[in-house]
């Protein structure tokens, strides 16, 4: 098989598809693999790292996508990418469809074999290349909302671990699974008062177990818990995922208000 990878194109995306070591594995298995020129430098993965793994260097984004039976990615292609794709080409990649229609008949249009990253599950039921992606956004939700709530960013100049003396910054997570336990972990790190809310009494009863003792509070996720746990929140969290459908809009602009 031809394998491809190209240069992402969405805003501010810096991974890449494949790394050296990937193009390796599929040389060794006895695949070709094309690589854009520049594709990992926001990687910091050169091209010379590449060929040296034993992939071609290609100058385009069109001469891969042209070449390719197989494009893997790591973000869903962009309206300026529909033209590249052909019939019974794969491309490998997150894609979150129930979010994105014009993607999703862009697909049909061109007869593409598309795969989801997020839709693929294993033995026991869960989701192992979403779960990584899901552990990266939830630690990096406490950082970026510890950096919004700093007064020279047009927050409110609020520590999260506080200090002697100070409140500690209250932190609500809405959702317990990868995501929220992420977001979790690090917001106790930090020293925050942290709620975090979910419908499953399993799932609860677990974090309650393990955290507990580092001030984790836990409560059922319903809409009127939801709406009392932000009213004095410094930093609301949203970590639901209903596989296979678009995120759900548990805090309303109403809610917002109250922060």
């Amino acid at each position: 098989m031809k394998v491809g990878t190209v240069k992402e194109i969405k805003k501010n995306e810096n991974r890449v598809g494949l790394t050296p070591s990937n193009v390796k594995d599929y040389v060794a298995n006895g695949h070709e693999v094309f690589v854009q020129a520049g594709a990992g430098l926001g990687s910091y993965l050169t091209d010379e790292e590449y060929v040296a793994a034993g992939a071609t260097i290609l100058p385009t984004a069109a001469d891969v996508w042209g070449t390719a039976d197989m494009i893997v990615k790591v973000k869903e292609p962009l309206a300026d990418e529909y033209d590249l794709m052909r019939e019974g080409q794969i491309i490998y990649t997150y894609l979150h469809l129930a979010a994105d229609r014009p993607l999703t008949e862009a697909l049909m249009a061109k007869k593409t074999k598309a795969v989801a990253y997020e839709t693929i599950y294993d033995k026991n039921g869960g989701l192992p290349l979403l779960k990584p992606m899901s552990e990266v956004a939830g630690k990096l939700s406490v950082q970026a909302g510890a950096r919004a709530l700093e007064k020279i960013m047009g927050g409110r100049g609020v520590l999260l671990g506080g200090v002697p003396g100070v409140s500690k910054g209250k932190v609500v997570i809405i959702g317990g699974g990868v995501v929220g336990t992420s977001a979790m972990k690090i917001a106790l790190g930090m020293g925050a008062d942290v709620t975090i809310l979910d419908r499953s009494f399993d799932r609860l009863t677990y974090l309650d177990d393990i955290y507990a003792s580092q001030g984790l509070k836990t409560l059922y996720s319903t809409a009127y818990n939801i709406e009392e746990s932000i009213k004095d929140a410094d930093l609301v969290i949203g970590a639901v995922l209903i596989p296979g459908a678009a995120a759900p809009k548990l805090v309303k602009r109403e809610h917002l208000k109250m922060l």
